[in-house]
């Protein structure tokens, strides 16, 4: 699997890189053709070669895993989609409902036109206050038509 982003991206360039440092040392080990095997030089190089190898084999894995949670994520996030999308649905059947319920109600009372103002907020929940501020109306007044029903 490719990169996908610049994070996958970098990563896949920095194992790529290391790859090529261990293979170039690799490569500059063999051609120095060295006498002694012990020496201080030859250990030097193998302990870079495997440093940079390990390097590279860890980051290689790294990318592949990152890869693997992307897609576990990206699936998680298609589930979520279909349930966020059926809750939607039921729940604007239920707001219908109750809409239609409330309308019923107050076509039983018989409001006037400003009672139906308040009531409606009202049984939304919404404070006297708010209301008062909404329509530009004294607290008081907003309570006196609610007390008219």
């Amino acid at each position: 699997m490719g990169p996908t982003n610049d994070s996958d991206r970098f990563r896949w360039i920095f194992t790529a890189l290391l790859g090529l440092i261990a293979a170039g040392g690799a490569i500059d080990l063999a051609l120095d053709r060295p006498t002694m095997v012990w020496s201080f030089h030859v250990l030097f190089r193998i302990g870079l070669l495997a440093a940079s190898t390990g390097a590279a084999a860890y980051s290689c894995l790294g990318c592949r895993g990152s890869g693997r949670k992307q897609e576990r994520t990206l699936r998680e996030l298609q589930a979520l989609s279909v349930e966020r999308d059926v809750w939607r649905t039921r729940t604007q059947k239920f707001l219908e409902g109750l809409g239609e319920e409330i309308e019923r109600q107050l076509k039983k009372w018989w409001p006037t036109p400003p009672e139906h103002e308040t009531m409606l907020p009202l049984l939304k929940g919404h404070g006297h206050e708010r209301i008062a501020a909404r329509q530009d109306e004294s607290e008081r007044m907003v309570r006196r038509h609610w007390a008219a029903l």
